[in-house]
C-alpha cells in the first residue's frame, strides 16, 4: 500500500488515497516513530469529481477528529499536483462540511479553517489555569501567557487536555501576544501531545486573542514549525501556509 509522507509547518502526516478506513491499531502502528513510518497523524485523501475530494484524519492516538488544519493544506497540495481537479480553487470535503482551498505558487496553500464558535462561558478555571475555550468545529483550550518559552505545555496540556470540563478531550494553545499582527503560539494537541503547529489552533489562538481586542483581523501565528499567516472574516477564520513533500514509500 502506497504512501506519502507530507508536512505542514512540521505537523507530519502519513497520506493514503482512499477510499480506506484504517483501524486504530494501523494508525497507531503507522505513527510510531521508531518502528512505522512515523507521524502526528493520518490522512486520506479520496477523488470525488474534478471540483471536489474528501479528506479523512486520524490522531496518532488512533482516534478520528473532526478537522486538521495543516492537514487540509497537505492533502489540498497533494490531489491537485496529481491533477484530480481541474482547478487550484475546489472544494474539500470533511466530517465538519466542505472547505474551500486554493493551492498557489511555491506549494502554499490558502483555506478555509473553520467557522470559530465561542461557548456560553468564555473563562474557565481548570487546574488553576484560566483557560479560554474556543471551537474550530474541534475543541481548544486557549491560554494567555507572558512568554511561550516558559509555557508549562508538557505538563499543564496533558492535564487540560483530559479534563472534565472537556468531555471529548480537547487541544491546548500557549499563547503570547507580541504585537496587534503577530502571536506566538505552542500547542498540546490532543492524542498526539506537543506538535510543531496546529492549524485550527493557530486559529483558535487568533480568535480568541482578537475577541479579546489585542490583535487585529489579519495577523501571522508563530508557530515551532513555522509561521502561518489568518484572517479574521467575522467568525470564519482562513488561513495561508506551506504544505511539503517529505517522502514517498509503500507499507509491505
Amino acid at each position: 500500500m502506497k504512501f506519502v509522507k507530507m508536512e505542514g509547518l512540521g505537523n507530519d502526516f502519513v497520506l493514503f488515497e482512499g477510499p480506506l478506513e484504517p483501524t486504530a491499531e494501523q494508525i497507531v502502528g503507522w505513527c510510531d516513530r521508531r518502528r512505522g513510518v512515523g507521524a502526528d497523524g493520518v490522512l486520506v485523501a479520496t477523488h470525488i469529481d474534478d471540483t471536489r475530494v474528501a479528506m479523512a484524519y486520524w490522531n496518532a492516538d488512533g482516534g478520528r477528529a473532526e478537522m486538521c488544519g495543516n492537514g487540509l493544506r497537505c492533502v489540498a497540495r497533494y490531489v491537485h499536483d496529481r491533477g484530480w481537479v481541474t482547478s487550484p480553487a475546489f472544494t474539500v470535503q470533511t466530517d465538519l462540511g466542505d472547505y474551500p482551498v486554493e493551492v498557489k505558487e511555491a506549494g502554499r496553500v490558502r483555506a478555509m479553517l473553520g467557522t470559530a464558535q465561542p461557548p456560553d462561558k468564555t473563562h474557565l478555571s481548570v487546574a488553576g489555569a484560566d483557560v479560554r475555550p474556543m471551537s474550530m468545529g474541534n475543541p481548544h483550550a486557549v491560554l494567555l501567557v507572558d512568554k511561550t518559552t516558559e509555557a508549562p505545555v508538557k505538563t499543564l496540556g496533558p492535564v487540560i487536555e483530559v479534563a472534565e470540563q472537556f468531555p471529548d478531550h480537547t487541544n491546548v494553545e500557549f499563547v503570547e501576544v507580541k504585537d496587534r499582527t503577530r502571536i506566538e503560539v505552542r500547542t498540546w494537541e490532543r492524542g498526539v501531545g506537543e506538535t510543531l503547529a496546529c492549524g485550527t489552533g493557530a486559529g483558535a489562538a487568533a480568535m480568541v486573542a482578537n475577541r479579546e481586542g489585542l490583535v487585529d483581523d489579519s495577523l501571522t501565528v508563530g508557530l515551532l514549525g513555522g509561521d502561518l499567516d489568518i484572517e479574521i472574516d467575522g467568525h470564519v477564520v482562513w488561513m495561508e501556509g506551506p504544505a511539503t513533500y517529505v517522502f514517498e514509500g509503500e507499507l509491505s
